[in-house]
C-alpha cells in the first residue's frame, strides 16, 4: 500500500490571519521551502503588524492621501544666526551658557540616523562608512566619532551616541565599528540598532509583495521610523539610566554637522518660546526652487511642509528686501527631549502620519515563483518621516545656521550635494576658521579657497579653539593640509 503523502502545513493562527486580511498569497510556495526557508518566512510574518495591514491597504495603496495646504500658512518665525539681528535679536552668551551647563552634567546624547547604502555613490557599504574627509578621507562615521570623542573629553563626561541602522546595513555597520574600534569611542557608549521595517504593497491588489518564494519584500519604515525604534531597542532606557534628557539627532549623510552644538541645545532647553520637545535648525533656501521641505506655521504650530506640496507661487514670494518670504529649509537636524521621544512611542495618539511613495520594485509571481521584472512603478512603499512629530510639540522653534558651516550632505556622486561639494564646503569653512583667528588662506580671483583643507575635531570643534592651536601663517596655493 502506497505511503500518504505528508502535507507541510504554515501554523494555522498566522495562516488564517493572512487570509482573513487578503494576504494569504504569502504562504503559496510554503511546501515548496526547505526547513530553513519555512522558518524565515514564519518569523517575518509574526514580526509584521497584521492587524494594521487592512488600513494602510485602504488608505495608502487604494488611495492616494493628497495633500491639503492648510489656508492660514505662513513662514515659520526662527531665530536668526545673528543675534544681535533687528530682526529679531536673542542672547547668545546665555543659550551658549545653557547647553554647555547640560553638555557638562552628562545630559546629551547623540543620534545619528544611518539606515542608508552608499549605492548612488558607487560605493558598497553602509553609507556612514564612506569615505569623506577633505583631505584624510576618514569616513563619515569616524568624522562624528571624533566630534562626540572631543566633547567627551571637553565636558569629562560620556556622551553617549545612538545609530539607527537598517535591516539591510546593520551587521556591515556593526562589523566595520568593531574594526575600527569604534573610533576611540568606548563601545558601551555606542549603541546601534535596526529600523523597522513596512510590507511593500503591490500599486494594484494591495497584496504584499513576494520578494522570493520565503521572503515577503519589505522596505524602511523612514527615519520617522527612529521614534518607534528608540524606544523598541531600548534605546530609551538606557538614556534614562545614564540620566540622558536631550538628543541631538542628525542624518548620517551631512559630513560638516555639529554633532553637539550648545546654542542650539540651549535654545531649545531655555528660550520662552520652546517647550523642549523638539527644535529645528534651518538654512536660508538659496533660490525659490532648491528642492528643501520648508518650515512654515499652520494654525499657530511650526512644521515642515515639502517642497513638492508647497505651491511654487508661494516658494518666490519675495519680501521687500527681495530675500524670500518663505526662506526657512530643513536640514533635517534636530534637538529631542527624551520624555518627548518616549511620549511620541508609547502613545498611540502621538502616531506620525505615513506618506506614500510609488516604485519600481522587481517581484517573484507567488503561485509560479516566477521572476517579476516591471517597466513601471508597480509598488506602494510607506514611511513616516520625523518632521511630522514638531506639530505634536506644545511649542517648537527654529534656529538659523549657516549653510557653509553646518550642511555639506553627500546624497549624489556628482554636482550638488556630492563629494566634491562636500569637500569644497569643508575648505571654505575651514578657511572661514582660520581666516577668524589672523591665517592667510590662498584664494582666486572668485573668492574660492585654492587649496583643500581639513580641521580635524580634536584641534577644533569651534573657530574659537584654533586660538590655542598652532598654526601656519599662511595656506599656499595648491596646499592640502589637516590642521
Amino acid at each position: 500500500m502506497p505511503a500518504t503523502p505528508v502535507t507541510v502545513a504554515p501554523p494555522a493562527d498566522l495562516a488564517s490571519r493572512l487570509m482573513q486580511i487578503g494576504q494569504g498569497h504569502v504562504f503559496a510556495a510554503y511546501e515548496r521551502l526547505n526547513q530553513e526557508e519555512r522558518a524565515s518566512l514564519i518569523a517575518q510574518v509574526r514580526g509584521i503588524d497584521l492587524d494594521a495591514v487592512p488600513e494602510l491597504v485602504e488608505s495608502y495603496v487604494k488611495r492616494k492621501p493628497g495633500f491639503a495646504l492648510p489656508p492660514d500658512v505662513r513662514p515659520a518665525p526662527y531665530y536668526p544666526n545673528d543675534s544681535k539681528s533687528p530682526v529679531r535679536a536673542w542672547d547668545r552668551g546665555a543659550a551658549d551658557a545653557k547647553g554647555r551647563e547640560l553638555i557638562n552634567a552628562g545630559r546629551v546624547a547623540c543620534f545619528t540616523v544611518a539606515g542608508g547604502q552608499g549605492t548612488r555613490l558607487g560605493y558598497d557599504g553602509p553609507k556612514g562608512c564612506y569615505p569623506a574627509g577633505a583631505v584624510t578621507r576618514k569616513p563619515l562615521f569616524q568624522m562624528f566619532a571624533e566630534q562626540i570623542l572631543a566633547w567627551s573629553k571637553r565636558s569629562g563626561r560620556i556622551v553617549p551616541w545612538y545609530i539607527m541602522t537598517s535591516p539591510l546595513n546593520h551587521d556591515a555597520t556593526i562589523a566595520f565599528m568593531n574594526e575600527h574600534g569604534y573610533f576611540g569611542l568606548s563601545r558601551e557608549a555606542v549603541m546601534c540598532f535596526p529600523q523597522g521595517v513596512l510590507p511593500s504593497f503591490d500599486m494594484a491588489t494591495g497584496r504584499m509583495l513576494i520578494a522570493s518564494p520565503s521572503e515577503i519584500a519589505t522596505n524602511p519604515d523612514g527615519h520617522g521610523g527612529s521614534i518607534t525604534a528608540l524606544h523598541k531597542s531600548g534605546a530609551i532606557a538606557d538614556m534614562k539610566r545614564r540620566g540622558i534628557t536631550t538628543l541631538s539627532y542628525f542624518q548620517v549623510d551631512n559630513a560638516t554637522v555639529r554633532v553637539i552644538d550648545p546654542v542650539f541645545i540651549g535654545l531649545h532647553a531655555s528660550a520662552p518660546d520652546s517647550s523642549a520637545e523638539m527644535s529645528s535648525k534651518m538654512i536660508p533656501k538659496a533660490y525659490a526652487e532648491e528642492k528643501l521641505g520648508l518650515f512654515c506655521s499652520c494654525s499657530g504650530r511650526t512644521e515642515v511642509i515639502e517642497y513638492s506640496d508647497l505651491p511654487m507661487e508661494l516658494q518666490r514670494e519675495r519680501e521687500p528686501d527681495g530675500s524670500l518670504r518663505f526662506l526657512a529649509g530643513s536640514i533635517a537636524v534636530h534637538v529631542m527631549g527624551v520624555e518627548f521621544v518616549e511620549r511620541l512611542a508609547t502613545d498611540a495618539k502621538f502616531s506620525l502620519p505615513f506618506h506614500r511613495a510609488e516604485k519600481k520594485v522587481a517581484c517573484v509571481d507567488p503561485a509560479t515563483g516566477a521572476r517579476v521584472e516591471p517597466t513601471m512603478a508597480n509598488c506602494v512603499k510607506l514611511e513616516r518621516f520625523v518632521f511630522d512629530a514638531l506639530p505634536m510639540c506644545r511649542a517648537s522653534i527654529v534656529y538659523e545656521t549657516d549653510r557653509v558651516e553646518e550642511f555639506a550632505p553627500i546624497k549624489n556622486a556628482s554636482g550638488t550635494d556630492s563629494p566634491d561639494s562636500c569637500t569644497k564646503l569643508q575648505t571654505e569653512r575651514a578657511a572661514r576658521w582660520l581666516k577668524s583667528v589672523g591665517v592667510d588662506v590662498a584664494r582666486n580671483e572668485a573668492g574660492e579657497p585654492e587649496c583643500v583643507l581639513e580641521i580635524d575635531p580634536a584641534t577644533a570643534l569651534e573657530p574659537a579653539d584654533l586660538k590655542n592651536a598652532k598654526l601656519p601663517t599662511k595656506i599656499e596655493r595648491g596646499a592640502k593640509l589637516v590642521i
